[in-house]
């Protein structure tokens, strides 16, 4: 088609580039995610190709590559801005037991509300279904707290992380049960758990060993590649290879706790420290491009109008109010009553859409909308945003009332001496 000719898709991927870097400049401004820009963007797009070629091609195969590697990236970055320090201890296993208690509490609540309302939902369907859409998404959370003071900040970053990653596990876990020949059970998981760690801390190790010898100016990429390889290569293994990342991105970026003792003399640590820079910003990059284009090919191939549907409302508006009914009470209990605007950042996204696609045959049911999956991904990103503004504003009043009180000036004479 003429539409899809080489200078018109140029041009295209140039300007969603672009208006990318725009929406992300407006997130700061307004605290809206740029991640609803792009959603919107792509219905936009979607109705330009409908009307002008007739039809849209299938773009789920595209969709669901840019969808792992965006995963992969986002994690990648995320652990390349987490420093393992004695005094982390406490506040990353804290949003460890947070994301972990969230996701089965809301996962438990999503299976219910699905059980009950969509018709031949069996219970084994309805925790797969539910798993996806009870994982935070750490593409949304991670640009969207950059303001926030450092601790609150970290918490996010820990829990969203923790929360990708254990949904992962979670949703793989379940879907793994289908079949009983081969599922492993709750010992096999384990395991499993274990296995990818302990492969994890070796081929870290030795990229980070091996790389650091490497002269070549071009390797970041390659780098990246092998990351990318480890992975699939996990999830041809059935390992939990988003592990393999994340520890990964741990060690490149706390090398001088993983190197200690007789291993210190192996590492070059300015080499692989220069290593280390020049990967966190060309993941960055690489994050926001991939993030960009599966948020904008999402938006095209969604259909808008099923969000209409008044069970579809229904049902997204149980499961909404579950997910923040169940976080309020987490927080209140792990973290006391300073619980703005942590208790609204609980945003579903890249992830939720990945796994929703990964849902195999045997487990899918056709009474289920859609249009669940957008309602629930468009109304947690519309309360994260509110969430923020109001954040916003309640720090503007408290400086604006710091500003009207300031401490007065006294003038002070040293005492005379007689």
């Amino acid at each position: 088609m003429e539409i899809f000719s080489s200078y018109n898709v140029i041009i295209a991927v140039s300007a969603i580039i672009i208006l990318s870097f725009l929406f992300n400049g407006i997130s700061k401004r307004t605290n809206i995610p740029a991640v609803l820009m792009l959603i919107v963007l792509g219905v936009v797009v979607q109705y330009l190709i409908k009307y002008t070629a007739g039809s849209l091609p299938d773009f789920f195969s595209i969709l669901e590559v840019l969808g792992i590697v965006g995963l992969i990236m986002i994690v990648l970055e995320a652990a390349l801005e987490l420093k393992l320090r004695k005094e982390d201890l406490f506040p990353i296993l804290k949003s460890l037991l947070i994301a972990l208690v969230s996701l089965l509490l809301s996962a438990w609540a999503a299976a219910y509300i699905l059980h009950e309302f969509i018709a031949d939902m069996s219970w084994q369907s309805a925790w797969i279904y539910a798993t996806p859409l009870s994982i935070l998404s750490s593409a949304i959370i991670i640009p969207s707290v950059t303001g926030l003071r450092k601790e609150k900040k970290e918490f996010h970053i820990y829990e969203s992380t923790f929360s990708d990653i254990l949904g992962i596990m979670m949703f793989y876990f379940l879907t793994g049960q289908l079949d009983p020949s081969e599922g492993s059970g709750a010992v096999g998981f384990i395991g499993n758990i274990i296995l990818t760690i302990v492969i994890s801390l070796v081929a870290s190790y030795a990229i980070i060993l091996i790389f650091q010898r490497i002269k070549s100016q071009v390797k970041l990429f390659l780098l990246i590649a092998v990351l990318l390889l480890l992975y699939a290569v996990g999830k041809k293994m059935h390992l939990s290879s988003l592990i393999i990342i994340l520890i990964f991105g741990l060690v490149i970026a706390n090398m001088k706790l993983f190197f200690q003792g007789k291993l210190s003399k192996y590492l070059h640590f300015e080499k692989a420290h220069h290593i280390y820079h020049e990967l966190h910003t060309i993941t960055a990059e690489t994050a926001f491009v991939v993030r960009t284009f599966f948020f904008v090919i999402f938006g095209i191939t969604i259909v808008i109008s099923s969000i209409f549907d008044l069970q579809v409302a229904m049902v997204s508006l149980l499961i909404i109010a579950s997910i923040y009914i169940i976080r309020f009470i987490l927080l209140r209990i792990f973290v006391g009553k300073d619980i703005l605007p942590q208790l609204f950042i609980a945003p579903r996204g890249l992830i939720t859409v990945l796994l929703f696609y990964g849902i195999p045959e045997e487990a899918k049911v056709a009474a289920f909308e859609p249009g669940i999956l957008l309602f629930i991904i468009i109304g947690t990103s519309l309360i994260m945003t509110g969430g923020m503004i109001y954040e916003k504003k309640r720090g503007n009043q408290a400086i604006n009332v710091a500003n009207k009180n300031k401490v007065g000036e006294v003038k002070w004479r040293a005492p005379k001496i007689d």
